[in-house]
This record gives structure tokens, C-alpha cells and sequence, in this order.
């Protein structure tokens, strides 16, 4: 049985790189450093540079009735998935809202609910936290908020898989498509660490950078933590030309996989096999491969690790792609850094570009692939794939295509 093709014709985003997904690619092709300061009371914290908001904005158009239920990473969800929407162009009215879902995934949860109620309950001596302070929280939260805001009627839940939500979010909104359970979804990825308590527990891992994010860079000290949502809107290709909207890319295939070793500590196979499934679900050749943007956390181990997974996957096709890490420019936002990174792979399908790993200075033989050091350079891109790989060994690959 021919399986549903399935198509994105539509983008929203917000992170440190902008505050719509135009705005994120251009950025990304100039290869603009996204850090800043700490946005919050540093109180003991360490940490001095992370990848905030460009804009929070504030005049959302969103319901204060509403709003008040938000923790900020559905918020951002929101804002997300409505631009998707309107550059869809979609509307009430313009789908079957039975057949309509949201999937949005997040590495964490509601982190500024958490914080506030530790806040009120231990600094200012309150009895309760706030009322809503569990559906602020949930991880789960995200989806729902995107569903209610806009309608959407089938299948909606929540994804969480560490640093690969956002892919594994977008792998089951394709398959709720492709099992025939819905025509449109919503889907991402969403997260805002930058809070006090979830600083604290990154500080302890000790990956940190002390003052840029260099991926593959063999002076890179780690990563750094950034806050950001992207949304797309996922189509099934008949549904999309029925209406006559523009196609930006197609979803090609995926590939999923877990490491089953250590809970921090990435091995070389686990991702290996996810790409491999991935060109093997979207029937690609090795070299059908023009653009991979990599995990590349700016670790150590992520690095070194991600270089080895894609010259095993891809053999000597492994010299002539282009890689990069988009995280040197909007940090690792977690469960929205993939999605944010689909941004990315769409941009360089469309306009032929291969954005920059930026903050690169030295040479290390463990990451000998061509990264794309500092500048953005142009090429024609058939297919990009986008890495995912996090803690707990869960890795998601996906593929996306020129139409």
C-alpha cells in the first residue's frame, strides 16, 4: 500500500533569532549570535550567558483569560503555531476541525509555574502556590493550549524525550496523517530553561559553556541553554494541493532509535541506526544527502560522538555533505531545539543556503567533517536531514525534501 505523502506549508517560530520563522532564517543565514545576558536575578548562579527571547511579546493577542493558564513555554506555543497558521492559510472555517490535531514537544516542563510556587510558598511565605499552577506546568500543556486556541479537535497530546521532543513531536503528527486519523496537525517543540531552578540542575552536570557556543570547534567547552518554540503545519499532500497551498518542503521519511546504554553518555550506534532508518523510511541513498543540521551541542562527547554516527551512516558520501550546528546561534533551546532547527533544513531547501556554525576557531581531527565554519554558504539542498540525540538515548532523525 503507497503510504500518504506529507507536506509543511506553513512555519511560526520565536527564539533568540527572532520572532517568526522569516525572521529566525535570516538570522541564521547572516549568522547572528543569538546570546545575551542573563535575563533573570543571577542570584548564585554561575552561569552568565544564555540565548534569550529576541522579543517576548508581550501583545500576543492572546485571550488574558486565557493567558492566566499559560506557563510561557505553551505561550510561545501559541504564538508559534498561529503564525504557522496564517502562513498556511488556514483558518476556522477552512479544515475539518475533527480531522485537525496538535503534537508539541517539550525536554522539560512548565519551568516559571515551578519556580514562582517555590518562590511563593519559601520567600514570601504564602500558604498555596497558584491555582493554576499544574496546568501551567504540565508538559503537556503546550498541545492542549495550541488545540484550544485554534480549534483543533483530533488527535492532540503531548510529546517528552529530552533534547529530540520537538523531532519525535513532528514523527508522530506525520504518522497521525499517514494512519489516517487526521488531514491537519499542528506539531513542535517548545521549552524556557532559563529559570533559576532548572539553571541550578544544568550548572551541576558541569556541560556548560563559560562563554560561547563553539559545535565542533576543538576548543568548545560545552553547551549553552537557550529559550525558543517552533510550530509547523503538517498536511497530507492531496489535502494541501486541494486547497492550493504552497508546499515550503516534504517530510520525507524518519528514522527513530535508542541507545540503551547510559542515561548521559551518547553512544556512536544509537545514533548511527536513526539515520540510517531515516534514509532507509525515506528511501535516499547515502549521497542523496546535501545538508545535515547536526545535534552539535558544543560538548565534548555530542561532538565527537554525532561526527562518528554520520561517517558510519553515510560512509564516504560522509566528505561531500554540508553540516552545521544552528545551536552556536540560538543555543539549545531542548525540547524546541529541533524544531527550531526544521526552520533551518526548510530555509536551506528554499533559498540554497547552508547556514553557518558560527564561533568556530580551531581544527579538531575528531570533527572532520565540512561545518560550515562562520559563514553562511550558498548550495543547492535536495534534502536536508535534521539529528536529534539527548539524554536517556533517544535519538530522531528526519528527512525533509524539495517539492
Amino acid at each position: 500500500m503507497t503510504r500518504a505523502r506529507v507536506v509543511i506549508t506553513g512555519l511560526g517560530g520565536i527564539c533568540s533569532l527572532g520572532r517568526n520563522a522569516d525572521e529566525i532564517w535570516a538570522n541564521m543565514k547572516a549568522g547572528h549570535d543569538g546570546s545575551g545576558p542573563l535575563p533573570i536575578e543571577p542570584r548564585d548562579l554561575k552561569v552568565g550567558m544564555v540565548y534569550p527571547l529576541m522579543d517576548r511579546l508581550e501583545e500576543d493577542g492572546i485571550d488574558p483569560r486565557r493567558k492566566v493558564a499559560m506557563g510561557e513555554f505553551s505561550r510561545l506555543s501559541v504564538i508559534s503555531a498561529r503564525q504557522a497558521m496564517a502562513q498556511a492559510g488556514l483558518s476556522a472555517g477552512d479544515f475539518d476541525e475533527l480531522r485537525a490535531g496538535a503534537v508539541i514537544g517539550t525536554g522539560i516542563y512548565g519551568a516559571d509555574a515551578v519556580d514562582e510556587s517555590y518562590r511563593d510558598i519559601l520567600e514570601h511565605g504564602k500558604k498555596r502556590t497558584h491555582i493554576l499552577t499544574v496546568p501551567r506546568a504540565m508538559p503537556g500543556a503546550p498541545a492542549g493550549q495550541v488545540s484550544m486556541d485554534l480549534g483543533l479537535r483530533g488527535p492532540v497530546f503531548g510529546v517528552t524525550s529530552a533534547c529530540t521532543s520537538g523531532n519525535h513531536a513532528l514523527v508522530s503528527a506525520v504518522d497521525q496523517i499517514r494512519l489516517g486519523r487526521a488531514d491537519v496537525m499542528l506539531a513542535g517543540g517548545t521549552d524556557t530553561p532559563i529559570q533559576y531552578g532548572i539553571l541550578k540542575a544544568w550548572e551541576a552536570l558541569r556541560v556548560l559553556a563559560r562563554t560561547k557556543c563553539r559545535p565542533f570547534s576543538a576548543n568548545r567547552d560545552g553547551l549553552m541553554l537557550g529559550e525558543g518554540a517552533a510550530v509547523a503545519v503538517i498536511e497530507s499532500y492531496e489535502h494541501a494541493k486541494a486547497r492550493g497551498a504552497t508546499i515550503l518542503a516534504e517530510i520525507l521519511g524518519s528514522g527513530l532509535s535508542g541507545d540503551a546504554a547510559d542515561i548521559v553518555t551518547p553512544t556512536v550506534e544509537g545514533p548511527t541506526q536513526a539515520i540510517r532508518n531515516c534514509l532507509a523510511d525515506a528511501g535516499l541513498a547515502s549521497d542523496a544527502i546535501d545538508y545535515i543540521n547536526a545535534h552539535g551541542t558544543g560538548t565534548q562527547a555530542n561532538d565527537k560522538t554525532e561526527t562518528k554516527a554520520i561517517r558510519a551512516a553515510l560512509g564516504t558520501a560522509a566528505d561531500s555533505v554540508s553540516v552545521s550546528s544552528t545551536k552556536s546561534m540560538h543555543g539549545h533551546c531542548l525540547g524546541g531545539s529541533s524544531a527550531i532547527e526544521m526552520i533551518a533544513c526548510i530555509g536551506a531547501i528554499r533559498d540554497g543556503v547552508i547556514p553557518p556554525t558560527i564561533n568556530y576557531e580551531a581544527e579538531d581531527p575528531d570533527c572532520d567533517l565540512d561545518v560550515t565554519p562562520n559563514d553562511a554558504r550558498e548550495r543547492e539542498v535536495r534534502v536536508a536531514i535534521s539529528n536529534a540525540f539527548a539524554f536517556g538515548g533517544t535519538n530522531a532523525v528526519l528527512a525533509f525534501g524539495k517539492v
